[in-house]
């Protein structure tokens, strides 16, 4: 783990509180999300709470990306509903984000204590999906 922080993009933290402020409502919609791809843009969504485990909102904002034309993201973020603040990403968020964005920086931590992190920070001694297919040639 290499405990490299980087600054914080308080831009979208906002831009996700605004999203759980505005758009969770009731039990299906609890957090929202929002990643900031390489090109500066702003890519939103909230999760779609099911019995059987829905999509988190990191994971529903990875598909509205592709939807935009969006495929190289930079930093996500996660925020709960009910000005709960920044959640971090659960363990199938983080693997699923390490296999799409191995660069990606997850903001993490409440209050004055956010801070931006590498997601394979978040997953130390990680199972690398790409590492582990067999060579089409």
């Amino acid at each position: 783990m290499t405990s490299q922080t980087h600054p914080v993009d308080h831009e979208l933290i906002e831009a996700a509180a605004h999203v759980a402020r505005s758009r969770c409502r009731g039990d299906n919609h609890t957090m929202a999300a929002a990643a900031r791809a390489r090109d500066g843009r702003i890519v939103t969504a909230v999760n779609a709470y099911h019995f059987t485990g829905g999509p988190c909102a990191e994971l529903v904002v990875v598909g509205a990306a592709a939807a935009q034309g969006v495929y190289e993201l930079e930093t996500i973020v996660a925020v709960g509903d009910r000005e709960r603040g920044v959640v971090p990403p659960c363990g199938r968020c983080r693997q699923v984000l390490l296999d799409y964005f191995p660069g990606l920086r997850v903001i993490v931590g409440d209050g004055d204590r956010v801070r931006a992190v590498p997601v394979a920070d978040l997953l130390p001694e990680t199972y690398v999906w790409a590492d582990h297919q067999l060579d089409a040639g």
